[in-house]
């Protein structure tokens, strides 16, 4: 599963799942790396949460809108509010730990 990239003049168009924010850009290598580790989450996650790439090479202004100084990153969004977030290479443990806490208590909610 490819991760959709956002697109330019495009913020990210809501459904009502939370959204994971990847944030990646080319010349990161660890970025690169976790691109699969997201694409599982993205698939094992699919109707509970909505996972967009954003490369801040070509998006900085998402970059400095989401506070993110360097790649790779994570912000999970629920209700239009970032909620937690993670910065450089982690791994898939870190983010399914990060995604129960938030998932359960907005299902809950």
């Amino acid at each position: 599963m490819r991760i959709p990239s956002a697109r330019p003049g495009v913020v990210f168009p809501m459904d009502n799942r939370p959204l994971l924010v990847f944030f990646t850009s080319r010349r990161s290598g660890p970025a690169r790396r976790m691109e699969s580790l997201l694409a599982h989450i993205a698939r094992k996650e699919r109707d509970n949460l909505a996972v967009k790439k954003v490369d801040i090479d070509e998006r900085p202004d998402l970059a400095e809108r989401f506070r993110i100084g360097a790649a790779p990153a994570l912000a999970l969004v629920i209700d239009k509010r970032v909620v937690a977030r993670l910065e450089g290479r982690v791994t898939t443990p870190r983010i399914e730990e990060m995604l129960d806490v938030h998932l359960r208590a907005a299902a809950v909610a």
